[in-house]
């Protein structure tokens, strides 16, 4: 699709003047009115939805029948539509009690002081469509059970609070990233909200300005067009008083710092050009952590699938995408666990790639490893990379790929306990970046463990930590927080800075952790797990996940058991 036309300076100086004129009353405007803004915009989502998954898989070359546009369809509408239900919960419960309502029950204490809250399944819902998946929240120092409720929605605790204007650089990747950035900015920070759309996808733009024409209208939202100069101007504006980037390291330095050799001597000086609050999700070098055990060959196949879709969705450029396996190199099911993940690769179609500068990362990598396992023979190849884990600083450990690139590697380890250990320190301080971390363990091998997975667990510094799921779930599920580990200065960034997503609006949460089911329904039943999830939806090798997916995001528009049949038929062919 063709780029859309720059915005002009003059058009964004008007632009965010009237922004201007009407962020104070934003701020002061009535719960109960910012809720029905929330929901007005279901139908709205609704009316635009099938022309805005039509409109990203033309986009990225997917053809209109194939499982794939499932993909669109749960991280697109229906990510926005699940987030702003969450949201409306969150402001009607403020409305009535001044706190997003969080039962008793929820909050628990680990051994070593640490407030963890369990924010998933919210609703009977939850535990009907998203079967046997769990979420939790866990608090930074400093947080008991007695002031957690105190850092919970803490703009909201505020007397006639002064008004800001945010600039979110929206992402080129995911669609619902922008919306849902813009939600946190309007109703966690209290912010009206100007939208700059990334130009590689910014053929979403006439759709978000569908989806908030009654904030645009109003003059709490407003969008722009362009490349990094429109960028520019914007972050340099001195009517924008916050930012937010979805995006690259790279980007954020140059926000920052400035440009090239005598921006990168600033950030190393710790000299920013720009004094303004800046919160970012900035990527990962994602790392699936295999934990050794008793795996059945359907295991191996089914875990195969998995770390496929932890790679593959989105044609690989998810700032979560895994990156680097990292394996047991005393299990003797790693050669198995590895064959079917290569044949699992071969058997997914090729992708387009349609993200800027894949091409050149991927070379990158190519260069650095010429002995690269080479999958299929299309342009773009998908390659296959095995690291020594001794290779500190190898490009596949520290640079994030954004491209068809995956490495494998192998850790010593006497037993599973012995081998985790030295995977969480691997992790920390091997790999670039703290987003997020995958570890997929037999239920067996985590009952034998016992304290040490859950210490495992807690040491590992990262944003989000998925256990037999995905970190991507983590960003699916509004109730968690999205973002890096927090601790990183500004200038050595990493995954970035701050959270977004988090409808109870904790605002001191360290991480979140998921927890999903190891074996898919019914397999589960013949193991004691009880729960009835499926393949995944978002699985690359769901049959089903357009059907599946497209259901579940008329669902939040309109939610009631009337969708529940079809949801099930659906995803139970998947």
């Amino acid at each position: 699709m063709t780029a859309l036309v720059e915005t002009p300076t003059t058009a964004i100086d008007g632009t965010l003047a009237r922004l201007v004129a009407h962020k104070d009353a934003w701020a002061q405007l009535p719960i109960a009115r910012k809720i029905q803004y929330l929901k007005d915009m279901r139908p709205k989502i609704a009316a635009v939805a099938d022309e805005w998954v039509a409109a990203a898989v033309q986009a990225k070359h997917i053809a209109p029948d194939s499982p794939l546009t499932g993909e669109e369809w749960t991280s697109g509408p229906w990510a926005v539509l699940y987030g702003l239900n969450r949201l409306v919960e969150s402001l009607e419960a403020i409305n009535k009690t001044g706190k997003p309502a969080l039962k008793d029950s929820a909050i628990h204490t680990r051994a070593d002081g640490q407030v963890v809250v369990k924010v998933f399944p919210s609703s009977l819902y939850d535990r009907l469509l998203i079967s046997g998946v769990t979420a939790e929240v866990w608090m930074q120092p400093g947080v008991t059970p007695e002031n957690l409720r105190d850092t919970m929605a803490v703009f909201y605790s505020q007397i006639e609070p002064a008004g800001l204007v945010a600039l979110v650089l929206g992402a080129g990747n995911i669609a619902s990233i922008a919306p849902l950035d813009v939600f946190y900015k309007l109703f966690v920070d209290g912010e009206v909200c100007l939208l700059k759309m990334n130009p590689i996808n910014d053929y979403l733009g006439v759709f978000m300005e569908r989806i908030f024409a009654d904030f645009i209208r109003d003059g709490y939202v407003a969008t722009a067009y362009g490349g990094p100069e429109v960028g520019a101007y914007l972050c340099n504006h001195p009517d924008i008083a916050t930012i937010h980037i979805t995006g690259g390291n790279k980007t954020h330095d140059a926000i920052v710092f400035g440009a090239g050799p005598e921006g990168e001597a600033r950030r190393q000086r710790n000299e920013p050009l720009l004094h303004k609050p800046i919160s970012s999700e900035l990527g990962n070098v994602s790392p699936t952590i295999v934990v050794p055990g008793p795996w059945s060959k359907a295991d191996l196949q089914f875990q195969a699938e998995h770390i496929a879709t932890q790679k593959m969705h989105n044609a690989g450029f998810n700032c979560i995408a895994s990156q680097v396996l990292v394996l047991p190199a005393t299990w003797n099911q790693k050669d198995a666990l590895l064959e079917a993940l290569r044949q699992t690769f071969k058997q997914i179609e090729p992708r387009y790639q349609y993200y800027t500068g894949q091409a050149q990362r991927r070379q990158s990598f190519l260069q650095a490893h010429t002995d690269a396992e080479i999958l299929d023979t299309n342009d773009t190849p998908r390659l296959l990379i095995n690291v020594g884990s001794g290779n500190l600083d190898d490009i596949c450990f520290k640079t994030e790929a954004f491209a068809n690139v995956y490495a494998t590697t192998q850790l010593p380890g006497q037993d599973a306990a012995q081998f985790l250990q030295n995977a969480v320190a691997f992790c920390n301080d091997t790999l670039w970046g703290t987003l997020g971390a995958n570890i997929l363990i037999h239920p067996a091998t985590i009952k034998e463990l016992g304290a040490k997975f859950d210490r495992a667990v807690a040491d590992l510094r990262y944003g989000c930590v998925a256990i037999n799921s995905w970190t991507g779930v983590g960003f699916l599920l509004a109730q968690t927080t999205w973002g890096a580990y927090p601790g990183h200065p500004e200038n050595d960034i990493q995954s970035g800075r701050g959270v977004v997503h988090n409808s109870f609006m904790f605002d001191k949460p360290q991480k979140s952790v998921i927890r999903q089911p190891f074996y898919p329904f019914p397999r589960n039943l013949r193991h004691g797990e009880i729960h009835s999830l499926p393949k995944p939806p978002w699985f690359v090798t769901n049959k089903q996940a357009s059907h599946t997916a497209r259901r579940l995001t008329m669902f939040e528009a309109r939610p009631g058991p009337q969708h529940l049949a079809g949801i099930f038929m659906a995803a139970l062919r998947g």
